[in-house]
């Protein structure tokens, strides 16, 4: 929002286009910290509450929207302002897509029914290579890997070799990666998840369980909804939703930073609690 305004005060038009996997559902208004209007200051958000809880926003489609979104806002001589932590989204528009076909809906199920161990036995003979880099409980990964070169007969880093549709160089990136210190981001993840119990997370999740969605739906695996809906099933306690809540978001947090350590280019500009400096970064976007 910062840099919006100061584009803004600066006589440019900059619009924020949402790259979170929760904030695009329209039923994650408080749980996924979605802004406010009053948070937004009148400047123009995009792809924020895009999809319905009852369809899946996947990477590549929103990908797809997110080059037609960027497209637009340049044809009107604007910035876009690309917000958010989920990794694979940014790297499915930089660098493209895979061309994996549709998967076996039978070999699918399959695979799916095997434990998470017998999937990574399979895993290793038939995919030693993708084996390897997957830790052995990493059950959806596997899966994905498995039923990909057993329905294709080939393997999925054949498939991701293969990348088409990224927009990386055919823009100007100006990208800037914040990493705020580990210990106050976990404060801040447990007071915002308390927080959101205070401004309406129990009535949001109600809302979500009386559509009756199928609990696969990513919509229904956001951070706190699971605990939520134990909660009003009467399964737990409000405190151990709570603390259940600000764990899985912790966690999450710690994810994100091992994913933005190590997965962007080495040359994007990581800026530390200690190295963050608003002044400069905002020079070096509106500059180069």
């Amino acid at each position: 929002m910062r840099l919006a305004l100061a584009l803004e005060a600066a006589g440019r038009r900059g619009v924020v286009v949402n790259a979170d996997s929760a904030q695009v559902y329209a039923d994650l208004a408080i749980l996924s910290a979605r802004p406010t209007q009053d948070e937004m200051q009148g400047i123009e958000h995009r792809l924020f509450g895009a999809w319905d809880g009852a369809e899946t926003c996947s990477a590549a489609e929103w990908a797809e929207r997110a080059r037609a979104t960027i497209a637009d806002i340049h044809a009107q001589d604007g910035i876009p302002i690309l917000v958010g932590g989920t990794g694979l989204y940014i790297r499915t528009l930089l660098d493209g897509i895979a061309p994996v076909p549709p998967v076996d809906p039978e070999i699918r199920a399959a695979v799916r029914a095997l434990p998470v161990a017998d999937a990574h036995a399979a895993l290793s003979r038939e995919d030693p290579d993708r084996a390897a880099l997957l830790a052995p409980t990493d059950g959806t990964r596997i899966a994905r890997a498995l039923e990909v070169i057993r329905s294709s007969g080939r393997s999925l880093a054949a498939w991701q070799a293969e990348r088409s549709g990224g927009i990386a160089d055919t823009v100007t990136l100006q990208p800037a990666i914040l990493l705020p210190d580990r210990a106050a981001l976990y404060a801040r993840c447990d007071h915002r998840f308390a927080d959101m119990f205070d401004r309406g997370a129990i009535a949001e999740v109600e809302a979500l369980l009386a559509r009756k969605l199928d609990s696969a739906q990513p919509v229904m695996r956001a951070i706190g909804v699971p605990e939520i809906a134990a909660l009003l099933h009467g399964e737990i306690a409000r405190d151990t939703a709570l603390a259940c809540g600000a764990q899985a978001t912790r966690n999450y947090a710690k994810r994100q930073f091992t994913w933005l350590r190590h997965q962007p280019p080495a040359d994007w500009p990581r800026a530390t609690s200690d190295s963050y400096d608003p002044k400069a970064l905002f020079e070096r976007l509106f500059h180069h």
